[in-house]
């Protein structure tokens, strides 16, 4: 997605309008984007290559070498090839399917066309051949070509609208503008002769930032990214435009995802294969230095081998080649293939299809399914994710009067279904969608109510949102975000309807009547700001500033006259607050003349300036909104999406932790966290940390941990929490307290707990809390509270959300969730896993996460189970045979029945468990197939590697005492004759002046490593919740669960197990 492509080496870049000569001696990138890998004479060479980086490829290629050599292979060289050539040949193929597809998407990007001002003639070139510098034109509804400064376009002030749903998903248009001084070079001609040249930033992944200057004329002027249209956007509703390139060409990678854990104890297969390698090896030198000796007329050895010791050295190799199939090769691509069909199973899962808006869920990766099986930890995003975003302006509170309740005729508050809303039929302008249910706000603006004019008034005037009339009176309105939408469809309905915007102006229709502003400047909202505000001059000529934002900014801007309205509008907010509602507070300020042009001035200084321009920029928005009039605060409600308390319910019940991050305010986020049933009243506590300082926040965690202890005096004494901080593990003795608590949190005491003095108190706080909501938390805290999470507890992570603020957490954790909801899809392209609804989440985890650990699992015992057993058979024979390295089953008669067992079984095994694991059968008989988790990795199990032990010694230890006894308790004639023929040699030796022939040897010792990973079992089996959709058995399996908690702790406070799903 265009972009700026990154480039170490420069520092600024300089741009020459219609100089192509004096920009190729800079070596900017071309605009050919690339984003495949091979080519038709590369793709062998490369692709191998890439491939036997791959250790066990290398491994096979090693053994068929080995096959070649006459003297050490018993095997057949096809026996090695045939399967190492079918890996190889279907990796190679879905490699070579991707990149073909991504050549495609590469040819059909580079050769669309646009026209290039050449010499002054517009000319029509492929995207690939347009070069920095160059002046190109675009037509409504085209691509942008690169990234451009807008020099002119068809409508008036060189306004254009772009949609940028290639670059962040949001498909609202967006206005750019040309500097006023190019916006005139509206005709080829002229614009064939400009040759302004603009110093800038180095290319950068920036997407909402631009800083440059034009110089042109002996004139300079500053450039921002409201200048600018990056590559991918589209131009909407504009007929025209030129634009002078500025950045060519992209990165263009494809998407990769993050490792997951694989091949995990494959060191240990070739350690053991090792191993067994060199005891057979072991046994040949012995062996053909006691018996085979004795055998040379009938069995000589090979050409070349003289002693018994380098006949046990080939030995080793040969058995290294018939020992092969304990090393998996074919498991790669196994696992591969099942992954890819649970990935499959997601994508078809009907239950998790949302028909409203026809949004399927979409598994973007195939290597994390069974990581779905195992998450402990969930980090949810709030407004979007657990909420509809959907906004509906509520309640307001104007000079210290609040509206919305709903009231009946004798002025009582009533329900929604007694009484009708509010009649906006005099207003032909309105939206017939909003609804209203008090009276009262309608007849203040009717009665002509000052303060409730100059509140819808700013409703109206300050916002970024872009009108668009299809008919007369038919208004649809493009908003950046829900909330602004909200905002100026309830001045639309309560008469101040925002009706179009220019550059500099914006027309208003105040009960009726036509009112344009001139709009003076716009202070944009941002992620520190948190507010946003507008300067404008009325028709009489006053300038006033119009500002919006949160309210832990505004109130401490306000001037000291508002004191009693401010403490009054407090209460209001924390009212709707405490209801759920998105607040926001308003106010304004009188501008003198004299002073907004001095600030003015100053403003157009700090635009232009070529070093920390953000900042100026940032001191000036500050200064001019101080001491300003408090008008009244909004609230917009949000409701939670459907089933969410559910989810959350069972999700809990599986014991698997769910913290909140969001943006809004505490008292909104508490009263969602009771709503989604994350708090409820049984909690023992909930802990509030708001401290301001280092001091303060570590304080409040003490006394919250404190207060954890001694509900749980079971710990012992002499217990020391700086020495539990010393563990690398964090086993925290917190996690197994009594009782139910939660933790609450803000933004800038959070700010103090994530520093690296405090991290690990914070989190073994939170990590004893059932739940956890962090308040006012920005998109870079949310990062950092995963990674804290993921660097010292061994658990697998997910995060969830839905807009572009959620990315960096979904990124940071093992598995990222996107959705697919109002704020656009860039947290879906960052996904690992995106649907349309949060409830969706609980059947992602615990039914495809749970069904395919499980089959994975399963799989993977009966894969090991077969490799090794065929390969056992092998070790055991070669005690029978001399340890001469000969196979003990014919190649063609194993290879085929184990194709034979390896289909058939997998066949059988599918269908057998499409039937058991079916949702019809557990619906059916929901006691007969309990819900009992997730099995655990077998190989990781002590009783399997204890049953493989006892296994070995039972079979094995007979066979070698037989063989070593039944020389003394019943020889045979040869055995006989040998013994007498090693007495002889024994006697004759002693007087002899012959050198005796010394035979000596090593033991080599193999160590065997199989790691897994250390699944717990489940302590609750949670049978036949499918069947029974109701909340009432969550409300009774969680008190159960409670009460066997609390008394099955033991005295040494070990924790409860956790349920695994």
């Amino acid at each position: 997605a265009g972009l700026r492509t990154r480039c170490v080496a420069e520092e600024e870049r300089r741009v020459r309008a219609n100089a192509r000569e004096y920009n190729e001696k800079f070596q900017y990138a071309s605009n050919c984007i690339k984003t495949s890998k091979y080519n038709i004479v590369t793709f062998l060479p490369v692709n191998l290559f890439e491939q036997f980086q791959e250790v066990a490829n290398t491994y096979f290629l090693f053994l068929l070498i080995l096959q070649l050599i006459p003297q050490i292979s018993s095997l057949s060289w096809f026996t090695t090839i045939v399967p190492l050539v079918l890996v190889l040949t279907i990796t190679a193929v879905k490699d070579a399917t991707d990149d073909y597809f991504r050549h495609k998407s590469d040819n059909q990007v580079n050769n669309r066309q646009s026209q290039v001002l050449i010499s002054g003639v517009l000319r029509q070139e492929q995207w690939m051949n347009v070069r920095v510098g160059d002046i190109i034109k675009l037509e409504n509804n085209q691509f942008v070509a690169a990234d451009l400064l807008l020099l002119s376009s068809s409508e008036p002030h060189g306004l254009c609208y772009i949609e940028t749903a290639e670059l962040d998903g949001e498909t609202n248009m967006k206005v750019r503008q040309a500097i006023p001084v190019t916006s005139e070079l509206g005709d080829t001609s002229k614009l064939a002769l400009f040759d302004g040249e603009v110093i800038c930033e180095p290319p950068n992944n920036k997407l909402d930032k631009f800083g440059g200057t034009l110089y042109w004329k002996e004139n300079k002027y500053p450039l921002s990214n409201q200048n600018m249209l990056l590559r991918g956007c589209v131009l909407r509703n504009t007929e025209w435009c030129f634009g002078l390139v500025i950045f060519a060409g992209g990165p263009g990678r494809p998407r990769t995802h993050r490792p997951a854990d694989e091949h995990t104890g494959a060191l240990g297969i070739f350690g053991f294969l090792v191993c067994m390698g060199v005891i057979l090896a072991i046994g040949n030198a012995i062996w053909e230095h006691e018996v085979g000796v004795c055998f040379q007329i009938y069995l000589p050895w090979d050409e070349g081998v003289h002693s018994a010791f380098f006949s046990g050295f080939l030995s080793f190799w040969s058995y290294i080649i018939i020992l092969n199939t304990v090393v998996p090769i074919s498991l790669y691509v196994s696992v591969e293939v099942i992954r890819l069909g649970h990935s499959y199973f997601i994508n078809w899962d009907k239950k998790m299809y949302c028909a409203k808006r026809r949004t399927p869920a979409e598994a973007r990766t195939t290597t994390l399914n069974e990581e779905l099986g195992q998450v402990e930890y969930i980090f949810s995003d709030k407004t979007g994710t657990l909420t509809q975003n959907i906004m509906v302006f509520s309640k307001c509170s104007v000079n210290g009067h609040s509206y919305g309740d709903v009231q009946d005729m004798l002025g009582h508050k009533a329900e929604l279904g007694e009484v009708r809303p509010v009649d906006f039929s005099f207003n032909p302008l309105a939206d017939p969608r909003f609804q209203f249910w008090d009276s009262s706000l309608l007849e203040a603006v009717k009665l002509g109510d000052p303060h409730v004019h100059e509140f819808f008034r700013l409703l109206s005037l300050c916002h970024t949102v872009m009108s668009e009339e299809k008919s007369e009176g038919e208004l649809f309105y493009k908003a950046q975000s829900p909330d602004e939408g909200a905002l100026v469809t309830a001045a639309r309905n309560f008469g101040f309807v925002f009706r179009s915007r220019t550059p500099k102006t914006i027309t208003v229709h105040e009960l009726g009547r036509a009112i344009t502003y001139q709009l003076l400047a716009i202070l944009d909202f941002n992620n520190i700001r948190k507010r946003m505000s507008v300067i404008v001059r009325s028709p009489e000529g006053k300038i006033r500033l119009y500002c919006k934002g949160a309210d832990t900014i505004l109130l401490e801007r306000l001037h000291p006259a508002n004191q009693d309205l401010t403490n009054v509008t407090t209460d209001h907010l924390n009212e709707y607050a405490g209801e759920g509602l998105r607040t926001l507070v308003l106010a304004y300020k009188d501008l003198e003349e004299s002073y907004y042009e001095d600030w003015s001035e100053r403003l157009h200084r700090a635009s232009g300036a070529p070093e920390a321009r953000e900042d100026r920029l940032a001191r000036l928005y500050d200064e001019v909104e101080h001491d300003m009039m408090l008008l009244g605060a909004t609230a917009i409600e949000d409701k939670l999406q459907q089933g969410v308390p559910e989810t959350i319910a069972i999700l809990t019940l599986a014991n698997i932790k769910i913290w909140v991050l969001t943006g809004d305010k505490q008292e909104t986020a508490v009263n969602i966290g009771y709503s989604c049933k994350m708090l409820t009243d049984d909690m023992t506590e909930v802990f509030v940390v708001t401290g301001h300082t280092v001091l303060e926040v570590r304080e409040e965690l003490r006394k919250a941990r404190e207060k954890m202890m001694d509900a749980s005096r079971s710990m012992g004494n002499g217990f020391s929490y700086q020495e539990k901080l010393s563990s690398t593990k964090l086993t925290s003795v917190l996690e197994a307290i009594a009782g139910e608590y939660a933790l609450v949190i803000n933004g800038h005491s959070l700010a103090h707990a994530l520093e690296a003095d405090m991290e690990v108190e914070f989190l073994e706080t939170a990590c004893a809390c059932k739940a956890v909501i962090c308040c006012r938390v920005t998109p870079l805290q949310k990062a950092q509270v995963v990674e804290l999470v993921k660097k010292y507890k061994k658990a697998v992570t997910l995060a969830i959300g839905d807009g572009a603020n959620d990315v960096s957490m979904i990124k940071t954790a093992h598995i990222g969730v996107g959705i697919s909801g109002q704020e656009g899809i860039q947290a879906v392209l960052a996904s690992d896993y995106s649907f349309s609804q949060f409830k969706f989440l609980q059947r992602l985890l615990l039914v495809h996460g749970r069904w395919s650990y499980l089959r994975m699992c399963k799989f993977l015992c009966y894969f090991f189970y077969k490799n090794f057993a065929f390969t056992m058979v092998h070790f055991w024979f070669g005690f029978f045979c001399g340890f001469s390295a000969q196979i003990g089953l014919d190649t063609g008669f194993w290879t085929a029945i184990n194709h034979f067992f390896i289909w058939g079984s997998l066949a059988a095994y599918f269908a057998i468990l499409f039937a058991m694991h079916s949702d019809g059968l557990f619906q059916m008989f929901p006691n007969q197939f309990r819900f009992v988790g997730n099995a655990q990795n077998t190989l990781a199990q002590p009783t399997v590697w204890l049953t493989i032990a006892l296994t070995t010694v039972v079979c094995v230890m007979p066979v070698v005492a037989f063989r070593f006894l039944k020389l003394d308790l019943k020889p045979e004639l040869s055995d006989t004759q040998k013994t007498q023929h090693r007495c002889m040699r024994r006697v004759g030796r002693v007087g002899s002046r012959r050198s005796g022939y010394a035979f000596s040897h090593q033991e080599g010792f193999g160590e065997l490593i199989m790691s897994g990973k250390n699944m717990r079992l489940s302590s609750l089996a949670l049978s036949g919740f499918a069947a029974r959709p109701s909340a009432s058995w969550i409300e009774t399996l969680r008190k159960k669960k409670g009460g066997e908690g609390s008394t099955a702790c033991s005295p040494s406070g070990a924790p409860d197990k956790t349920l695994k799903v």
